[in-house]
């Protein structure tokens, strides 16, 4: 089963749900988790399922966090909004530095968001058997 992750600013909630509802018959079938109120605007415009946290400045970032560096992630999409300050951004660089850590793919924009969920789609989404070519004494 593959788990997905989906956080938004403020000015990228809309983002994130229309996202979410173009590709519903992607999502549908795996295990979604999100922060709070992100989750709580894509299930009330879709049928999707989704785990909810926290609000990511209660914690949200942190309690999916915890899921990427216990290896329980597949895939982020983390719509940033990069012109607006946010009060907890140390857990947002510790949720991307954790991403990067473990080797995990997170789209922080539309474009990366829709490269990557593309190739769940075409079934082409299988880096974590690339990623082990790479790790240290293995591969080149």
């Amino acid at each position: 089963m593959i788990n997905i992750a989906f956080i938004a600013h403020d000015r990228k909630k809309e983002d994130i749900v229309n996202f979410a509802i173009a590709y519903e018959h992607v999502f549908k079938d795996k295990k979604l988790y999100s922060t709070g109120t992100t989750g709580k605007q894509i299930m009330e415009n879709t049928s999707l399922k989704i785990h909810r946290f926290l609000s990511g400045p209660l914690g949200g970032d942190q309690q999916i966090g915890s899921l990427i560096a216990q290896n329980e992630m597949d895939l982020v999409i983390f719509l940033r909004d990069p012109l607006m300050a946010q009060p907890h951004e140390p857990d947002i660089t510790a949720l991307l530095r954790l991403c990067d850590v473990h080797g995990i793919p997170v789209a922080t924009n539309m474009a990366t968001a829709e490269i990557l969920v593309r190739a769940l789609d075409r079934g082409d989404f299988a880096w974590r058997e690339l990623v082990e070519q790479y790790k240290p004494g293995l591969g080149q």
